[in-house]
């Protein structure tokens, strides 16, 4: 029998106990402004009379600057998220327990990339805020209605912001930078163990609807930013510099998912789970094939601009 999505966050409220235990021994204590280099810092025009911002001012290359106000605009939305989470897992035992502390790790990355950002002046403050007024009215809902979906999104969500924090840490050429976005990677991979390791456990528990759970999300997947004012156009920057693509979606996050759930080696899959599981294999075959294209005509483009340099 298909289980109930409140019959699956009672059962599987032990392994989130357990899972948050093990957190709670793992993640580190640190400090946001610790991580931010204050004496480079000077006042903006307005209320203390410094200098507006102007695009010499950065140091920093366009794609790992247009990667950072994409990370750090997904990361404004923490409310909505918030909501989300809250309102799928409840707020109460351990899943509350969870919430709470997820929303709060989460909360430092604003607040740490903001500073940085504001600090080296790396981008236009007015533009930057602007941009974050209208992200925020929008809001972010998701499309999934199931807590098994929820799960199977954080799970490949956490790991896909981990990777694009990291990413965008090394293309920055800034040791700050990158010191810093490697500290917060490492409270999303952190998040998507936890996540992660739930879903595993769902599958002892109902493998036929988290296997359809898990095919739904990877081929509907969106990042929580794509709602962004141009986001088109800036994935697309983020992309051809190498940060975050296609074959880096499927290599570094899809497929070293899905092996620790194994499951392309399950058994015990029958009816909708047994089909989700070939529409899924048809789905990753198909992405690889896309997603080599678009490092072929990467790797073409590279070489015409080499030669006319």
């Amino acid at each position: 029998m298909v289980m109930s999505q409140t019959e699956l966050l009672h059962e599987l409220e032990p392994v989130v106990a357990g899972e948050l235990d093990r957190h709670l021994k793992v993640a580190k204590e640190w400090f946001p402004h610790e991580y931010i280099p204050w004496s480079e810092g000077r006042n903006y025009d307005g209320v203390f009379g410094g200098d507006a911002w102007q695009e010499s001012d950065s140091t920093l290359p366009e794609a790992a600057r247009v990667s950072l106000i994409v990370n750090l605009l997904t990361e404004d939305n923490l409310p909505s998220y918030h909501h989300e989470i809250a309102t799928t897992f409840g707020r109460d035992g351990a899943w509350g327990t969870w919430v709470g502390r997820w929303t709060a790790e989460e909360g430092r990355h604003g607040v740490a990339i903001r500073d940085y950002l504001t600090v080296s002046r790396a981008v236009d403050p007015i533009a930057l805020e602007r941009a974050r007024m209208v992200h925020m009215e929008g809001g972010f809902q998701t499309e999934y209605g199931t807590m098994l979906q929820q799960l199977a999104y954080v799970s490949f969500q956490e790991l896909a912001t981990r990777i694009s924090h990291r990413n965008t840490g090394r293309a920055s050429g800034d040791p700050t930078c990158e010191r810093l976005l490697a500290k917060i990677a490492a409270d999303e991979n952190l998040h998507m163990l936890f996540y992660r390791n739930l879903l595993k456990a769902a599958f002892d528990l109902d493998p036929n609807q988290t296997m359809r759970a898990i095919t739904d999300v990877v081929t509907t997947f969106q990042m929580p930013g794509s709602t962004i004012e141009g986001f088109t156009r800036k994935a697309m920057i983020i992309a051809h510099e190498g940060i975050y693509d296609l074959r880096l979606h499927l290599d570094d996050v899809l497929m070293p998912v899905l092996r620790q759930w194994a499951v392309f080696d399950k058994s015990d899959l029958d009816g909708d789970g047994a089909k989700a599981r070939d529409e899924l294999a048809a789905f990753l075959e198909k992405t690889d094939a896309t997603a080599a294209r678009f490092v072929e005509r990467r790797e073409e483009r590279k070489a015409r601009a080499a030669a006319m340099r």
